[in-house]
């Protein structure tokens, strides 16, 4: 099975943060989702609503706290350099909205980091097409890992 080391950094002190072994099972599945099935390596930083609002605010130019923000290390593959990129998930907002969106706390958080990592492989949702090809491999990621459709509306 290919390597895959994730270092977490957890900057939102006292807030819901799912463990490692979570978080492991969750980039895996995407990654194997996606049909990625080389080494990998990346960061995923958990971080309050400051620090979200302002790197949102300096990489999107929005001036509010995000949910997750993916940085893909854009490398030739030839380099042969196994780390994917960053994922920042800022914990109070994955709490908010999954309570203002009534959906397990725990299945939302996996949601993002799917959705985070196959930004960082490529996948986008910039037009139609594309969003709709990146929501059907999140859907079956989270199915495969035992969660619900995050899309379907109750």
């Amino acid at each position: 099975m290919p390597r895959l080391d994730i270092e977490l950094q957890n900057e939102s002190h006292g807030l819901c943060v799912p463990d490692e072994r979570a978080l492991h099972a969750w980039v895996r599945a995407a990654l194997d989702g996606a049909g990625f099935a080389g080494d990998a390596e990346l960061t995923c930083r958990v971080v309050d609503e400051a620090e979200g609002r302002e790197l949102n605010a300096q990489w999107r130019g929005k001036d509010y706290a995000t949910n997750v923000l993916s940085f893909p290390l854009d490398m030739p593959e030839e380099a042969g350099i196994p780390y994917l990129g960053d994922l920042v998930v800022c914990a109070p907002v994955v709490g908010r909205e999954a309570a203002e969106q009534g959906k397990d706390v725990e299945a939302h958080w996996a949601h993002l980091i799917v959705h985070g990592v196959l930004h960082l492989l490529g996948f986008d949702h910039i037009d139609n097409a594309e969003a709709e090809e990146m929501e059907r491999l999140e859907v079956h990621v989270l199915a495969t890992l035992g969660y619900p459709d995050p899309y379907l509306q109750d």
